[in-house]
């Protein structure tokens, strides 16, 4: 590989999964700063990148351009298997990483589409209500799913070293519902997310993309 990575993202959004895996790589990359939703001439940056308009979105020292944020994550993992970010392929471990990290993406990440602008699907206001509240609700569910399925073993949830599943995971349970909802429905992800949380070597990005501001549990 020649260059270096090129991460489009938006400050609390998805992107803070890929860039806290190179943050943990140790690998240089340039952040373009996108912050498409309600912005329409963002949007239309982000579409020249992205044509769905939607970060994050990746160039890789190739020049090939990834999305989707499972995909990319599991793309840095084994790009950069001196990291320990992932099972290796054949690992008996590849197929738990692989389900779940598509579990996150298929059943809660999608639903930030509709979570992100309600009057997508909404007919009225009466029905926005409804989708938020409905939504939510199935976050909820999706999380005590893994809570009965994954049983961490260890300090994280493929065992005690921290994987970009561990990532993706602590990223998104900060949005809505937010982490109180996963903390009641899931207490053994909540504790593995808080280690995410808590991990030194990404204080400084947390602080400065995805800050734990008063209140940001829910």
């Amino acid at each position: 590989m020649s260059g270096g990575y090129v991460v489009y993202g938006a400050t609390g959004s998805g992107s803070v999964a890929v860039e806290a895996a190179l943050t943990l790589i140790g690998a240089p990359y340039e952040l373009v700063e996108e912050p498409a939703l309600g912005d329409p001439k963002a949007a239309m940056r982000a579409a020249a990148v992205n044509p769905l308009r939607q970060v994050p979105a990746i160039v890789l020292p190739s020049g090939e351009l990834m999305t989707e944020s499972a995909a990319i994550l599991t793309w840095l993992a084994e790009a950069h298997p001196e990291a320990r970010l992932a099972p290796a392929p054949g690992s008996a471990l590849r197929p738990r990483f692989l389900r779940w990290m598509s579990f996150i993406s298929a059943q809660i990440y999608s639903l930030y589409w509709i979570r992100d602008d309600i009057t997508r699907l909404a007919a009225d206001a009466t029905h926005e209500t409804v989708l938020r509240e409905r939504t939510a609700a199935r976050i909820v569910s999706c999380y005590a799913a893994m809570e009965a399925q994954v049983a961490p073993a260890g300090r994280c949830l493929l065992g005690d070293e921290l994987s970009v599943l561990d990532l993706y995971l602590a990223v998104i349970s900060r949005w809505g519902p937010r982490r109180k909802a996963l903390y009641a429905a899931a207490p053994r992800l909540g504790d593995v997310v808080r280690r995410v949380d808590a991990e030194p070597r990404l204080a400084a990005l947390w602080a400065e993309r995805m800050p734990f501001v008063e209140g940001w549990e829910g």
